[in-house]
């Protein structure tokens, strides 16, 4: 869910980003910037969610100790 929010920011930023710089007849210029936004910021969510994730199994693996060496 957070990934899909993620996207949806994104292509409001990037769609945002376009529409603010582009005079006269946008329509592709603004839509190319809000997919692209869109796929840079699930994209972006994604790999933290993934680095979360692995990070969580990484710590129940140890059961919260440091490994001794």
């Amino acid at each position: 869910m957070s990934i899909l929010l993620g996207g949806l920011c994104g292509g409001v930023i990037g769609f945002a980003f376009i529409d603010l710089q582009c005079e006269g007849n946008c329509g592709l210029w603004t839509g190319l910037g809000a997919l692209v936004g869109a796929v840079a910021g699930a994209v972006g969510l994604t790999v933290v969610a993934i680095l979360a994730l692995r990070s969580m199994e990484e710590w129940r693996r140890f059961d919260g100790r440091r490994q001794q060496r």
